[in-house]
């Protein structure tokens, strides 16, 4: 059977990717130092607790293995902590990048999916987004991103490897059959904190800014669904064995929602309020923000299938209600 490595396979997104890659009839090595990662959350494959940085350790986990591709999303993804700490941003995800193309330089190992962001476009005055849209990173985690795709991109160009840049929007909801999840901490992320709010197990939800130039004066976003995104990858890692050296592939799907819209949803779906405290917009936000998905719906032949929003909402909803359940039989065990 083939042999993936996962970096960062116990996180919210790589260990949904390993579970599709299972199903695929792959096996899934979760190689994560476990920073942010959790080992309940590596189900479908061995897990092998590394740093990406030690390159000498990602050499040692391919060769035990006999790996054949990698999916890369070990990375540190927090906006605001990437503004006030920049520094380990571009050692973990620039430099952890390079470790594993060394690695990979070292073992013959040539493909590798690479889980990027759409935060490398900014805040572009045109949407929808494409793959050719100006990118111009507005924080240190989107140029963190976007260097690292620079990298991979040079190198695949020396025809030293293949690499699928995997851009994405707002990842959201939780496995179906609800074996994984969400599970931050800090949670930063609108729909998991709407529903913590809903729930009475978070504080209300902060709407960062009410006046922005949309239909009701928030922000628009492009929410799509984690397993989702895990199908795309499987289908980029395919599409890799057609001999292209590099791709860049928008995922989303494609459809704007704004954040009173998501609050409407998780009240709906929930059947509670969801309190809410209006403050200030948050510098850099863009009104609007949504993918053009036309290439990975061709190329890849792709498409989103859980994304509309009550399903990401329902899913995320059940399993933040598991997910309480488990921290409260942690803490009073």
């Amino acid at each position: 059977m083939q042999m993936v490595l996962v970096t960062g396979g116990a996180g919210y997104i790589g260990s949904h990717v390993c579970k599709a890659l299972y199903q695929a009839g792959l096996v899934p090595i979760a190689f994560d130092n476990l920073s942010t990662g959790y080992d309940w959350a590596a189900k479908w494959g061995p897990l092998e607790v590394g740093d990406i940085r030690d390159t000498e350790r990602v050499i040692g986990a391919i060769l035990k293995y006999k790996v054949t591709a990698i999916l890369h999303f070990a990375a540190k993804s927090l906006v605001a902590e990437s503004v006030s700490d920049p520094l380990p941003y571009y050692t973990n995800n620039v430099c952890g990048t390079i470790s594993l193309i060394n690695a990979m330089l070292s073992t013959g190992i040539r493909k590798i999916v690479f889980s990027s962001t759409c935060a490398v476009y900014g805040a572009p005055s045109l949407v929808p987004i494409t793959e050719d849209t100006a990118l111009n990173p507005l924080n240190p985690y989107g140029h963190s991103k976007l260097s690292a795709e620079k990298v991979l991109a040079d190198v695949a160009r020396s025809g030293k490897i293949q690499a699928a840049l995997l851009r994405y929007f707002n990842a959201a909801g939780a496995d179906p059959s609800l074996e994984i999840g969400e599970a931050h901490e800090p949670e930063t992320h609108l729909i998991p904190l709407a529903i913590r709010a809903a729930l009475g197990t978070g504080e209300p939800l902060k709407i960062f800014g009410t006046d922005y130039p949309t239909p009701d004066g928030t922000c628009l976003r492009d929410y799509v669904h984690v397993t989702d995104l895990a199908a795309a990858h499987v289908a980029a890692l395919h599409y890799l064995t057609t001999g292209v050296d590099l791709c860049r592939f928008n995922l989303g799907a494609g459809t704007p929602i704004s954040v009173r819209e998501v609050i409407r949803a998780i009240s709906a779906v929930a059947d509670r309020d969801v309190p809410v405290i209006v403050s200030p917009r948050r510098a850099g936000d863009a009104p609007t923000l949504y993918a053009a998905t036309d290439a990975a719906r061709s190329k890849l032949h792709w498409k989103p299938v859980h994304s509309d929003i009550r399903t990401i909402i329902s899913s995320a909803l059940a399993w933040e209600k598991i997910h309480q359940r488990q921290i409260q039989q942690i803490i009073s065990a």
